[in-house]
């Protein structure tokens, strides 16, 4: 709720004068401050909820108002094209969880949190993978987890900057708080669970930064980073759910403590990138890199603010990147000298690779940038 509220507040900070150019646009402008309140309002709502049919009723509202956020330039065809991907493939993450809670409450007469716990505690077996699988696909859809990631380049670039920026630092996220909320409830199968989760969260991180590497709007490259640390979040708590499962306390603490600093982190940093690349634009009227250059001479502001956020995104030390990621590192490294099976030993070498492969290839994105 700190995160979403700051990041709210930068947001507004900065979009206040980002709006500026719009002053000819007195409704439209009010319909958007409606749809930023709201979305802020629905997000918090959904943090304090104990009930699966109020999150829903709050999930709802927080993927309207969002959609609102989004298609604010509704005039430009792509714009409108852009929010309404977001609108549907938002609606298939309700309906997903909508039938999760569904089957819990056919179960067990309610719609309370702890029933779901319950409910998989009675049901070790299939049935609680899949229900997990369901929920976990739900939150997926939200957070932008390769393969439901295909509306993020699309709403990003298309969003005010200020909404770019909220809706990756925060909007996304509450997809992982749900994750971290289905975790917390489920307690079987925990290590095959997690080692899911690291694989499709490895598969989103290299997937999310190769792309970005060969994007030429800056816009669509940060919305692919984005994509690339929601794969970093989940290897975080993919750990964290395998130690649960071995009884690694160490393991379950680097993992998710990883996970959720990167969270705070990613929160920061990309809020900051995004308002940053908001000032591009508007100053140059275009996205394009090949057509940018030589502005940190006259953006010094701006492009000093950028190399900081392009620093920490890449896990480069003292910055708050580093510190996450290390905390991630450190799990893989725990893991490794602790497991006796050699597949799951195999996944984490895979794994610390692949990372430091990804690290790489986000420097190399950034210094493009």
């Amino acid at each position: 709720m700190l995160t979403i509220s700051f990041t709210f507040l930068t947001g507004a900070w900065y979009g206040f004068r980002y709006m500026k150019k719009y002053t000819d646009q007195p409704s439209n402008l009010a319909m958007h401050a409606v749809a930023y309140v709201l979305a802020y309002t629905a997000l918090i709502d959904i943090c304090m909820v104990q009930n699966g049919l109020i999150m829903l009723v709050f999930w709802e509202i927080m993927a309207v108002s969002a959609f609102m956020l989004v298609i604010f330039e509704h005039q430009k065809t792509e714009t409108l094209k852009a929010g309404i991907n977001y609108l549907i493939q938002s609606h298939v993450s309700i309906l997903l969880l909508t039938l999760g809670f569904m089957w819990v409450k056919a179960e067990t007469g309610t719609f309370d949190f702890t029933a779901l716990n319950a409910y998989t505690s009675v049901h070790p077996g299939f049935i609680s993978v899949g229900l997990f699988l369901l929920f976990f696909t739900g939150f997926a859809v939200k957070a932008g987890f390769v393969p439901f990631h295909t509306w993020l380049p699309l709403a990003h670039p298309a969003a005010p900057s200020h909404v770019s920026g909220i809706m990756s630092g925060v909007i996304i996220k509450i997809g992982i708080y749900g994750m971290f909320r289905l975790i917390s409830l489920i307690h079987e199968n925990q290590t095959n669970l997690g080692i899911f989760i690291i694989a499709v969260s490895l598969l989103s991180a290299v997937f999310g930064i190769a792309n970005a590497a060969v994007k030429l709007d800056f816009k669509r490259m940060l919305a692919y980073c984005s994509i690339e640390n929601i794969g970093i979040i989940g290897i975080g708590l993919g750990l964290g759910m395998v130690g649960l499962g071995n009884e690694n306390a160490l393991l379950a603490f680097l993992g998710f403590s990883g996970a959720l600093i990167h969270t705070v982190n990613h929160s920061l940093f990309k809020s900051l990138l995004f308002f940053s690349a908001g000032n591009v634009y508007q100053q140059t009227h275009t996205r394009n890199m090949e057509k940018l250059g030589g502005l940190l001479k006259k953006m010094p502001v701006t492009g000093s603010f950028f190399l900081l956020g392009s620093l920490a995104i890449g896990g480069l030390p003292p910055f708050n990147g580093f510190v996450s990621e290390y905390l991630i590192y450190l799990g893989l490294f725990n893991g490794m000298s602790n497991f006796t099976g050699n597949a799951q030993v195999i996944l984490l070498i895979g794994t610390m690779a692949s990372l430091a492969v990804v690290g790489g290839i986000s420097m190399l994105a950034f210094t493009k940038t």
